[in-house]
């Protein structure tokens, strides 16, 4: 338990949290290990769970063709790698719909701790200053992710541009 909370302390979602409120976290935490090109979350299934990268890496991937359009490449694309102290899954705390990316472990022994939407509403409604201090914490990483996302976006259309001309 110990070194769940001291992991907690450092992961971004959890900025800002008191001692209790880590603890009132971890009792309603599960991990999973992964191995390595092991598929966690494949994109357009059901999930309503938040993941939490304890140890390795992972890939988010999208597959192009779900999308259509005349010059779809084939295969997945990596759009982003995550590593320790991360997150993914916010989404599915909000809408519980379905999931926008694949997600595969790069390393062996990836390590996740996985929390699931239901508890994790409870929980935040049984203690309504963890609820917003996560509600907030997700919203800023989701914000951060967005602006990576954008920029990433803008490089391609620029470079994109400039093949063409």
């Amino acid at each position: 338990m110990s070194e769940l909370l001291n992991f907690f302390k450092q992961a971004d979602i959890f900025f800002q949290f008191s001692e209790t409120q880590l603890e009132m976290v971890a009792t309603i935490c599960q991990e999973r290990i992964f191995a390595a090109g092991e598929t966690i979350l494949e994109e357009g299934t059901n999930s309503n769970e938040l993941y939490i990268i304890a140890q390795g890496e992972v890939d988010i991937l999208v597959n192009p063709a779900l999308v259509g359009g005349p010059e779809v490449t084939k295969g997945e694309v990596t759009i982003a790698t995550l590593r320790r102290g991360q997150s993914f899954g916010e989404i599915a705390l909000v809408d519980e719909g379905l999931r926008s990316a694949s997600v595969r472990a790069i390393h062996k022994d990836t390590r996740l701790i996985v929390i699931p939407r239901t508890k994790l509403i409870m929980l935040c409604e049984t203690d309504p200053r963890l609820g917003y201090r996560l509600m907030y914490n997700l919203a800023a990483d989701l914000a951060m992710k967005i602006r990576n996302t954008d920029l990433r976006i803008r490089e391609q259309l620029l470079y994109g541009r400039k093949a063409s001309r």
